[in-house]
């Protein structure tokens, strides 16, 4: 498969700045500490993690984009579907390293490109699969529901809330971690579940090849 280099964006210039005095694992520290307060204030769960990654983390990037994250809470409007700190990272990493446009090019053409950013090595899918992988790999769901089920009875009760506590501090980490990698880096990373069960048809071949 041929090689699109992903839509830059900001990406570029928060890899090129330095992170003051502290190191990728200690600002990572320092929004898993943010997220942890946001809670005790009253944001709900997809606004720490959001809050947290944006504001610690200098991406340039309008104080106002932190609102999208508002809705998706309780697992998007106390629905309980996907985890809102789950969400949260997703809202995180997508304002550093989403697409803003399609790539340029006619017809075919530009299906191609744009399929590439999306499924290539590097490609923007796998960056984002890595999220509620890592996610479920500790927690064992990514739904609300299923990971909040033992309180549906008493939803407000103080082991929920550190409950989800916990699952926030993580969230942010995640986020911050992707973030804070060489994009080209974490976008080249295996696939994990997914749902067209993709594989990496490249590991194989270079098996192969020893």
């Amino acid at each position: 498969m041929f090689r699109l280099p992903l839509p830059d964006l900001f990406g570029w210039e928060i890899r090129t700045r330095k992170w003051g005095i502290m190191t990728k694992e200690e600002k990572i520290e320092a929004v898993k500490q943010r997220a942890r307060k946001n809670f005790t204030l009253g944001y709900n769960c997809a606004e720490c993690v959001t809050e947290a990654v944006l504001s610690e983390i200098d991406t340039g990037l309008p104080p106002e984009i932190k609102k999208v994250a508002t809705g998706f809470g309780g697992g998007v409007g106390l629905f309980g579907d996907t985890c809102g700190a789950i969400a949260g990272a997703v809202i995180s990493v997508g304002a550093v390293h989403g697409r803003s446009a399609l790539p340029e090019g006619d017809g075919k053409e530009a299906v191609k490109k744009s399929a590439n950013q999306l499924y290539g090595r590097p490609g923007l899918y796998r960056l984002f699969n890595q999220i509620p992988n890592r996610f479920k790999d500790k927690y064992g769901f990514t739904l609300c529901r299923d990971l909040t089920s033992k309180w549906q009875e008493s939803w407000l009760c103080r082991d929920h809330a550190l409950h989800c506590r916990e699952i926030i501090t993580d969230a942010a980490a995640i986020a911050a971690e992707l973030i804070m990698t060489e994009r080209d880096e974490a976008a080249s990373r295996p696939f994990g579940s997914n749902v067209e069960n993709l594989k990496d048809p490249d590991a194989d071949q270079s098996d192969k090849a020893t």
